[in-house]
């Protein structure tokens, strides 16, 4: 595992930039979206915004200034850049990727995404699934997988031990947040590689199995016009225009006791 911190140069420019910390008080989907309409945002994330839906997401997940957080899967870190803006600078966040992401897509858009000020909080972990977070990052209060967590399912992951990892890693009341694309009702894995989607329910019982409680459900990223026939991928999806149309869930599971 290797950790990245950014250059002096970036962390000057933190201090001048619009990624400031997230202010106290207010409604949750307020500062939900005073992250998201931060003016230091690259353009080529507000353009996924529309199907994203980053404030709606943000205020499911319930961030607060100071939190502790980790994103397995982060990929080139649209989303982990909204996670560091809304737990602040006195927050942290871990960015996991494993080593297959980072060779075949990452070599330098990770790199670029973590020299920006806005990501000054956010610790770079390159680690595989099966044991995704390093031996520090224990007591957080939120763990997210973010339409990531199909392909675990086609990339010989564990993914028992992968969800007891994040069990162990949360403190009593952390929350670990499972958003993805839907398949059809009863296909469980099947559509993960082809479609890049899978089963609810089959989601919730290997999280289940590994000691979480469903929490709550989130329907602002629904879209009952999806037939859950067609690869949702980023890039299939988007050469078809249906870039941020697939049905996806949002599950909220927390560990208790």
């Amino acid at each position: 595992m290797r950790t990245v911190c950014c250059t002096v140069g970036a962390l000057l420019l933190f201090a001048c930039s619009g990624a400031q910390k997230p202010a106290a008080g207010g409604d949750a989907r307020s500062r939900a979206q005073a992250v998201v309409d931060a003016p230091d945002r690259t353009p080529q994330d507000r353009a996924l915004d529309g199907g994203r839906k980053p404030a709606e997401t943000l205020e499911f997940l319930r961030l607060q200034p100071g939190m502790k957080v980790a994103e397995l899967g982060a990929g080139a870190g649209y989303t982990t850049e909204l996670l560091a803006r809304s737990v602040g600078p006195d927050g942290v966040v871990y960015a996991q990727n494993p080593d297959l992401f980072i060779q075949r897509f990452l070599k330098t858009s990770w790199p670029d995404r973590l020299s920006r000020p806005a990501m000054k909080n956010v610790v770079r972990v390159d680690r595989e699934f099966n044991d995704p977070l390093p031996p520090e990052a224990k007591g957080l209060d939120l763990v997210l997988i973010n339409v990531i967590y199909h392909d675990t399912t086609y990339m010989d992951v564990d993914r028992d031990k992968m969800n007891r990892a994040v069990f162990d890693s949360l403190k009593s009341g952390g929350v670990y947040v499972v958003i993805d694309s839907s398949a059809k009702p009863g296909t469980g894995t099947a559509d993960a590689k082809t479609l890049h989607r899978i089963d609810e329910q089959a989601v919730r019982a290997e999280v289940e199995r590994a000691g979480f409680k469903l929490q709550s459900e989130g329907d602002f990223l629904r879209n009952s016009q999806d037939a859950r026939d067609w690869d949702s991928s980023p890039g299939a999806a988007a050469a078809a225009g249906r870039r941020g149309q697939s049905d996806r869930f949002a599950l909220r599971f927390v560990k208790t006791g």
